[in-house]
């Protein structure tokens, strides 16, 4: 085994950026996928949506990311909570959605 780690840390630094999760887990790869078009699509109304307690787009992304109905007005909150993080930056509400989902 040790003499697999420095062959898997020569591989991480050689990938440029390529999610190596997505190579393990294409299910994965595919939900987060759909996520960011989700988001990224529509991303200044989402974040609107957020303000305002909901709309299409949000709930389009909370679908693609698996979020259970029951779980999202609690989802909304620490949305709401959390804008900040994601007032300019598309790919951490990309992250706390699939967090939130299963």
């Amino acid at each position: 085994m040790l003499r697999a780690l420095p062959l898997i840390a020569l591989l991480s630094a050689c990938t440029g950026g390529l999610d190596l999760g997505a190579l393990v887990d294409p299910v994965q790869a595919q939900r987060r996928g759909a996520v960011e078009v989700a988001v990224k699509s529509a991303y200044p109304g989402i974040i609107a949506e957020i303000e305002a307690g909901g709309g299409p787009s949000l709930l389009r992304a909370l679908d693609e990311a698996g979020v259970p109905p029951q779980d999202r007005p609690a989802r909304l909150v620490q949305l709401r909570g959390d804008l900040g993080l994601y007032d300019a930056n598309p790919g951490a509400l990309v992250t706390a959605l699939l967090l939130y989902g299963r």
